[in-house]
């Protein structure tokens, strides 16, 4: 760029010119050849200016446009990505969990905190969940180096621990006023709470020692009786098939939008027909209108029927077809008419009872995945005792015992009282009559057959919420000893999840292609004789429509800026 000066009435006037210098010979020095004039320096069109950078920056690669539109003294330091803990953070807040922490406040014991770092490292916790799992020395790590959140400065592994300690003592108040804000924010209508449990556990050799505990599993306080004793970490029927390892159960209560509402955490060996009752109990002093629970099978147990319906609450439960229950028999021998509520499922109601309504669902191509699955199994069962007849009775003993250990095998095997094996087709006629159905129980005298059908349906939410917990937030593996550290860390999990549900339910679209997305808006690190500052990437047209549905404002263009000290 060449400058001209030029006197006036006015005073100095400076015009820009685009010059390149030619070798004269004549002159025997350089001498600029002015090839396009820009005008006066203070009526230069700057706009015009970048549109002529941009279009010739597409002649060069991404790297050597970069370096040719930088400043030499400019210096590029590092990018970390940017957009997932952004829109994290926006969602964070707009429930309003900061203010939630700080309302919460000061630990019982122990000494004070500073809450507002506590609040950034527990909303970091949530983040790298929902980002990049890992443990909380390598999350320490993740949030010093790989990614930026707002407010936080440098963490360490300790830093992690102390904020879970105090996460596990206030709990109970902070669920109940994120609820709280939750059901403000996305006008939610509880009239359907689903609940469900599973189980994760632990690749470690022994389970924990036993302490005494009191109904809710907690660990019983000192001079408080107590006849329960159990590790938290214990064996226990495992939903993993795991039995071999110890493990903890977990429970969740989802609204019919896939909400997260509230996570419980019991000892590996507490059974599911004791755990209902709790958690009813537990929601009792939050504001919610009549509930409807909706659970499963696992929970049917006439105790905990009669403890639902208590408070004007009523419920949805599937009932085992194969109990062999006076009910049972009497709703499958019940003559009636199907009516079609969706493109594959069918309803009847049978009354067999005055406090109870029990409703069939049939999934007619359920019925024929069923069928098909019978086929084989007779199949190959058939195949398995063809010739048996020959063997020594020890052989068809040895036989037998090999058959018993395959669930689907055994089914349909009877024993003749001679020691033959058989085909049972009395029980293959029985489980003809079962094909694609299952039954419900619900003690609401209102509720329409349809809606009962497809309220149960609805509780693959839950089923749904623990697949993402256990593949996307990375519930296990769980590398933390401590009880409370333990407990803390489901609560992390669900408050992961609880905000990637608002993504989902907001924007209309899975975390999964959201993250993908976010992650690849980055913040820029650069530094020059003047100082260092931070610059956020442009937001692509799939960016910009995300934050959109999300009701997010863009990112600053500039989020920090460091003045060198002279």
């Amino acid at each position: 760029m060449k400058t001209t000066k030029r006197e006036n009435k006015s005073g100095t006037v400076r015009y820009l010119h685009l010059a390149h210098n030619e070798w004269d010979p004549v002159k025997g020095r350089a001498v600029p050849k002015v090839l396009f004039t820009f005008g006066r320096e203070d009526e230069l069109d700057r706009e015009a200016v970048k549109r002529l950078v941009t279009s010739l920056s597409r002649l060069l690669e991404p790297g050597d446009a970069l370096a040719a539109t930088t400043a030499s003294d400019l210096e590029y330091m590092s990018s970390v990505p940017f957009g997932g803990t952004h829109v994290l953070d926006q969602m964070w807040r707009r429930l309003r969990i900061d203010q939630i922490v700080g309302r919460v406040g000061q630990p019982k014991r122990g000494r004070r905190r500073n809450m507002t770092v506590t609040e950034r490292v527990l909303f970091g916790l949530v983040a790298n969940r929902a980002l990049a799992p890992a443990s909380k020395l390598a999350a320490a790590e993740w949030m010093n180096h790989d990614v930026h959140i707002d407010g936080l400065a440098t963490v360490d592994d300790n830093a992690c621990y102390r904020a879970m300690d105090w996460l596990h003592e206030v709990r109970d108040e902070l669920e109940k006023q994120v609820f709280d804000e939750v059901a403000n924010l996305l006008n939610l209508e509880v009239d359907l709470l689903f609940f469900d449990t599973t189980s994760t556990y632990f690749e470690l050799g022994e389970a924990d020692e036993p302490v005494g505990r009191d109904e809710r599993g907690e660990k019983a306080t000192d001079g408080q009786d107590t006849d329960n004793e159990a590790g938290f970490r214990t064996y226990g029927k495992s939903k993993d098939s795991r039995d071999d390892l110890p493990q903890i159960v977990i429970g969740m209560a989802v609204t019919r939008d896939g909400i997260p509402v509230r996570c419980w955490s019991w000892p590996g060996n507490t059974a599911d027909q004791t755990l209902i009752r709790q958690v009813k109990d537990d929601m009792r002093d939050w504001t919610l209108s009549k509930i409807v629970w909706v659970t499963d099978r696992g929970f049917s147990s006439e105790r905990n029927r009669r403890y639902l319906r208590q408070g004007d609450h009523a419920y949805i439960i599937g009932e085992k077809l194969r109990s062999g229950s006076p009910e049972v028999q009497a709703a499958l021998s019940r003559q009636g008419r199907y009516a079609d509520i969706a493109e594959n499922m069918r309803v009847k109601e049978v009354r067999i009872s005055d406090t109870e309504r029990f409703v069939i669902c049939h999934n007619p191509e359920a019925a024929q995945r069923d069928a098909h699955m019978r086929e084989q199994l007779v199949a190959q069962l058939a195949e398995l005792i063809d010739s048996t007849d020959t063997l020594s009775e020890f052989k068809r003993g040895e036989l037998r015992g090999k058959i018993a250990g395959k669930p689907g095998l055994n089914r349909y095997l009877r024993t003749t009282p001679a020691g033959k094996l058989r085909i049972d087709h009395k029980k293959i006629k029985f489980e003809e009559n079962l094909d694609g159905k299952y039954l419900l129980r619900c003690s609401d005298p209102h509720l329409p057959a349809e809606d009962i059908a497809l309220g149960y349906k609805q509780l693959l939410e839950v089923e749904r919420g623990w697949r993402d917990m256990k593949q996307i937030i990375d519930l296990r593996p769980v590398y933390h000893r401590l009880e409370e550290r333990i407990r803390a860390h489901v609560i992390l999990c669900w408050l992961a999840l609880l905000l990637i549900r608002i993504v989902e339910t907001t924007a209309g679209t899975t975390w999964q292609h959201a993250r993908r997305e976010l992650n690849r808006l980055h913040l820029g690190t650069f530094t020059g004789p003047t100082g260092t500052f931070r610059q956020v990437t442009g937001l692509t047209k799939t960016q910009i429509d995300l934050l959109s549905k999300l009701r997010i404002d863009h990112p600053k263009k500039i989020i920090d800026l460091q003045a060198t000290s002279r």
